[in-house]
């Protein structure tokens, strides 16, 4: 690996996380107070997810989704449970910041492909599996290219792509068009959900499904 690889890109992420954290601290601790009057105790969202060579980590987000249920005790479908001020949070990243102090421990890096659920590493083809090859991150080349409202297969190029081209002046390019990305909130839902659909496998090219 190049130095950035190797050292560089950890340095960067602290360079810019270290002042972030600091200087975001009061927003994040309106935000954390508005939910907690919105949606409820926990304010945050805490789930394990595969970060660097598959390595489980618990990646931290605020909550954007209430815990209602049916009457099985079932966990009502995501646009049911999707607020008004849950879609707000996502349309504006807010629900994003707590990653930064994932990121402070080492879990993530500012850019990197998307952290997933972990029941969807069994589905990944070998190629997709070079996602996991760098650490994930709170933005990716995925996330301005389309984020929700491209296929499953398109992101997982993306990442992979990122994987093969990583560098400090791509880091830089995807930082800055995530800002532009941020503030005309594009790409938040898919075409078919209010969230991104369930990720059901990729056949190995030249094998059917």
């Amino acid at each position: 690996m190049n130095f950035y690889k190797r050292y560089g890109k950890r340095i960067f992420d602290l360079c810019l996380t270290v002042p972030a954290f600091l200087v975001l601290s009061p927003v994040m601790g309106v935000t954390a107070l508005l939910v907690a009057v919105k949606l409820g105790r926990p304010v945050l969202f805490v789930q394990k997810r595969p970060g660097y060579r598959e390595r489980i980590f618990c990646m931290y987000k605020f909550r954007s989704m209430t815990d209602e249920r049916d009457e099985r005790g079932e966990l009502l479908p995501d646009e049911v449970r999707l607020t008004p001020f849950g879609k707000w949070l996502r349309s504006t990243s807010l629900d994003e910041l707590p990653e930064l102090f994932n990121i402070l421990k080492g879990d993530m890096s500012l850019v990197g492909p998307r952290p997933l659920l972990v029941q969807y590493l069994p589905l990944y083809n070998r190629r997709q599996r070079r996602r996991h090859a760098v650490r994930p991150g709170i933005t990716g080349l995925a996330q301005i290219n389309g984020r929700n409202s491209i296929t499953w297969e398109e992101k997982f190029e993306y990442d992979v792509r990122y994987v093969e081209t990583l560098s400090f002046r791509e880091d830089v390019r995807i930082l800055f068009e995530t800002v532009f990305k941020v503030f005309r909130r594009e790409g938040i839902n898919s075409e078919n959900s209010a969230t991104m659909e369930d990720f059901t496998g990729t056949p190995e090219p030249g094998k059917e499904a």
